[in-house]
């Protein structure tokens, strides 16, 4: 099932300064960046450790590149924060079926790819404690995206 936390998602207006932001404070380092047209964002991987399962934890920081984007429009209702939390599992595809058998909404009929060629689905947040809940394959090599 779930293995860690893979990210924290975190919604700004403007991804460069809040890169510098954790990065100058935080001495965070960027491990990759890309722009993600399917979710209409440009974002930014601060890796923040190695975890047991040979995966790692990281901040996303997201930034919308279309304000209909579903980043945008919830940097438009909430402002800049936590946008979503995102646990790593080895297989999203059984895993995103056992939680929808538990009753929960799972976004996407198909998980869709995610940063670093992941595969990634997302929980409804009404049936998560109001918690936007990311479901997430790593890809086999995530340096690969870098």
């Amino acid at each position: 099932m779930l293995t860690r936390i893979d990210h924290i998602g975190i919604a700004c207006h403007n991804l460069d300064e809040t890169v510098d932001f954790y990065t100058t404070t935080y001495g965070f380092e960027v491990f990759h960046t890309e722009v993600n047209e399917e979710q209409g964002v440009r974002e930014a991987m601060l890796k923040i450790n190695e975890t047991s399962d040979g995966g790692a934890s990281y901040l996303q920081l997201l930034e919308p590149i279309r304000e209909d984007s579903a980043v945008g429009k919830w940097l438009a209702k909430n402002g800049e924060g936590v946008h979503h939390i995102a646990f790593g599992t080895a297989d999203v595809d059984t895993d995103s079926a056992a939680i929808r058998d538990k009753g929960v909404r799972v976004l996407y009929d198909e998980p869709r790819r995610g940063s670093m060629g992941s595969r990634i689905t997302f929980l409804h947040p009404k049936d998560c404690h109001g918690v936007l809940t990311e479901l997430v394959t790593s890809a086999a090599d995530p340096e690969a995206g870098h």
